[in-house]
């Protein structure tokens, strides 16, 4: 299966468990989250890569932690990814609903108005997908998403779908890191950081193409292109 913009189906090849990088992540996770012996531990599966067909890429360690409540944990025997709003038949997708979905990957750039970027290989669905299965009704123009922890931020339906938006669950080929927005970030090509959100829980289609989300309603720019302005 093929598509426009360069989007490549993931390859069995790059994926590769190891139980010793399984124990890194947790003792990491126990000095730097105390207190987590208690939540779900989360095996990293596969070592991460630093070149993908030629193209050097940054680091998962070079992403800041800039959430607005700090990273979330998320219980995957509860969690149910939602598809609702304006759509014939709404949704609820385990996380392994999800990746049942075809996988594509594709190198992007992460953008932050605080001065920082990372280039990385995002592999996930693509939300247009999900979109589609629940059938978007002809009114609606804009896709709204929110995150665990409360955040939204929402984008035109058209961009979602001429740009073949990833629902990203790997970066650099090692799944995301809880502080990363485990189980699933929005890969938003093209656009400022604050429009990447985290943890996503809910997926919105709405006919509201002013919908403002957490910082655009703070005075960040609502279209939050990376050509464009950050604010106003």
């Amino acid at each position: 299966m093929s598509i426009n913009t360069g989007l490549k189906q993931s390859r069995a090849a790059l994926r590769c468990g190891c139980e010793k990088h399984i124990l890194v992540f947790f003792l990491l996770s126990c000095l730097i989250f105390p207190g987590c012996t208690s939540q779900q531990v989360i095996s990293i599966n596969g070592t991460e890569i630093k070149e993908y067909q030629g193209e050097k890429l940054g680091s998962v360690a070079d992403f800041r932690e800039n959430s607005i409540k700090g990273p979330q944990y998320i219980d995957l025997s509860t969690y149910r990814l939602e598809v609702s709003g304006l759509v014939d038949s709404p949704k609820q997708y385990t996380y392994d609903n999800v990746l049942g979905h075809q996988r594509y990957s594709k190198v992007i750039q992460l953008n932050c108005v605080e001065g920082w970027s990372v280039n990385a290989l995002w592999e996930g669905i693509l939300v247009r997908d999900l979109i589609d299965e629940a059938g978007a009704k002809p009114q609606a123009n804009t896709v709204i998403f929110y995150a665990y922890d409360g955040y939204t931020t929402s984008f035109p339906l058209q961009y979602v779908r001429d740009k073949n938006i990833l629902l990203a669950y790997k970066i650099n080929n090692v799944t995301l890191p809880i502080r990363n927005g485990y189980p699933f970030e929005l890969a938003a090509e093209d656009k400022w950081g604050y429009k990447w959100i985290r943890w996503v829980t809910k997926i919105e289609l709405s006919d509201n193409s002013n919908y403002q989300g957490y910082w655009e309603s703070r005075g960040y720019n609502n279209n939050g292109d990376q050509s464009g302005p950050m604010f106003g």
